[in-house]
């Protein structure tokens, strides 16, 4: 005779239950930037650990997990951006390349899982955008020191570590005399911290908003737009300034954002006239005003000519690209100005620094098919969804978008850093857009009602 607890349902959540350290993982992956090597590391055990979870439990209970939606969003995504990168394999100027690329990627799938069930109930999702928040806000102050002291406290604590450990330092001397702008956390071997905060500052506006309303989103925004004019690429300024237009116009009504927009355009020229590096990039920005093709190039660091590059790659190679990481391979034989020493330096480009162009050179037409397709997906869910599950979204939808407005340039999406930065984003935005029926909190992750 059948025991009736053999046929009796699981507990509410149960399931779900044994994944509450998922958030732990998102944050550990976050706070390791610094040192990639271990940020790799806690992808590829996230990835294993929830195979191994979903495998043992034969993917029973997922919807304790997951919502049936946000289970297939999450993978959408993914196969959007990882599809193009294996397609680009067949014809690439390093079909083996592109074929371990699209290979080692798979990681990020099961990764992506973990991530969205991060998010996908009130305290999961709390804990995840507020630590965040909290990462954000950590690594502003330790870059504030930095511009008064020269000096960054959380690197130099890594940089002794790793020496301690391996006798060597993060940077060697040749980097650090390259270094043109504020490094932070990550270093003046590794300048991409204002692009990294700019992406990541919604999750810190809105709480910063939700906590301590105007006084606190304005607080928190000329905190980490300093940071930002000090350490960022000019990408970054326009990435953080659609962040802030997004993020601050119901909070503060379309008037006050203009003040503040007009007071952080006078800070910003105040800095620049304290600051060579940051009055540099003003003045490599002016050049483009100039009635030349070449001022238009210098303004933009040689990108013209990397753009050129791409363009005659997608003629080259329109169906399926170059294949995915192949840009530099490629580069020579289509550099518009073979020969000539480029703005960068030495050596091919590494990628297009723009992704659309990126997209189309690597894995073309059919590559970019793939990736607007996702992007439908991601807007469709957004379009359905209702105002409760659009407000505990928000700071991970705003983060998303403005990583991939088309009208910027950008980091390589196919690369390791960026790409697992951006993959994470579209999970986050799908476990939180979607979260599971009856665990949504309405108000968890919203921005305050507009004044």
């Amino acid at each position: 005779m059948t025991n009736s607890a053999d046929i009796a349902p699981a507990a509410p959540h149960a399931t779900a239950t044994g994944w509450r350290w998922a958030p732990h993982w998102v944050l550990a992956f976050v706070a390791l930037w610094p040192a990639p090597g271990y940020a790799e590391a806690i992808v590829v055990l996230g990835a294993l650990t929830a195979i191994i979870k979903l495998g043992t439990s034969r993917f029973r209970g997922g919807a304790q997990l997951l919502s049936g939606p946000a289970w297939a969003l999450t993978s959408v995504l993914f196969f959007a951006y990882w599809l193009p990168e294996l397609l680009s394999a067949v014809g690439s100027v390093d079909a083996g390349r592109a074929l371990r690329e699209a290979a080692v990627d798979l990681r990020y799938l099961p990764f992506l899982w973990l991530v969205a069930i991060a998010v996908a109930d009130d305290r999961g999702r709390r804990l995840t955008f507020t630590g965040l928040a909290v990462i954000v806000g950590i690594w502003t102050l330790d870059a504030l020191v930095e511009v008064v002291f020269d000096a960054s406290p959380l690197f130099w604590g890594i940089d002794a570590a790793k020496q301690a450990i391996s006798g060597r330092p993060m940077c060697d001397l040749d980097e650090l005399a390259r270094a043109d702008r504020l490094g932070g956390v990550l270093g003046p071997c590794n300048l991409k911290l204002g692009l990294v905060l700019a992406s990541l500052s919604p999750f810190a506006l809105y709480a910063a908003g939700r906590r301590w309303r105007t006084a606190g989103w304005v607080l928190a925004a000329a905190a980490i737009g300093v940071v930002i004019v000090f350490a960022g690429s000019r990408a970054s300024w326009l990435t953080y300034a659609l962040v802030l237009l997004l993020s601050g116009w119901r909070l503060l009504g379309w008037r006050r954002l203009l003040l503040v927009f007009a007071i952080g355009v006078v800070a910003t020229v105040a800095i620049s006239l304290a600051s060579p590096e940051v009055r540099g990039r003003f003045e490599r920005t002016t050049q483009a005003f100039q009635d030349n093709e070449a001022g238009v190039d210098a303004a933009l660091s040689g990108r013209t000519r990397i753009w050129g590059a791409a363009l005659c790659m997608v003629r080259e190679h329109p169906v399926n690209g170059v294949g995915a990481r192949g840009f530099r391979e490629a580069f020579p034989a289509c550099d518009p100005e073979d020969g000539a020493i480029a703005a960068w330096g030495e050596g091919p480009a590494l990628h297009a620094h723009q992704i659309v162009l990126e997209v189309l050179s690597e894995t073309g037409i059919v590559g970019l098919l793939l990736w607007l397709s996702g992007v439908a997906l991601a807007l469709r869910a957004w379009r359905y969804a209702s105002a409760a599950a659009r407000r505990r979204a928000g700071p991970a939808m705003l983060a998303l978008l403005v990583t991939v407005f088309p009208l910027n340039t950008h980091l390589a999406f196919y690369s390791t850093f960026w790409g697992a930065l951006t993959l994470m984003l579209a999970a986050l935005y799908a476990g939180s857009l979607l979260a599971r029926a009856g665990d949504a909190d309405e108000g968890a992750a919203s921005a305050p009602p507009p004044q």
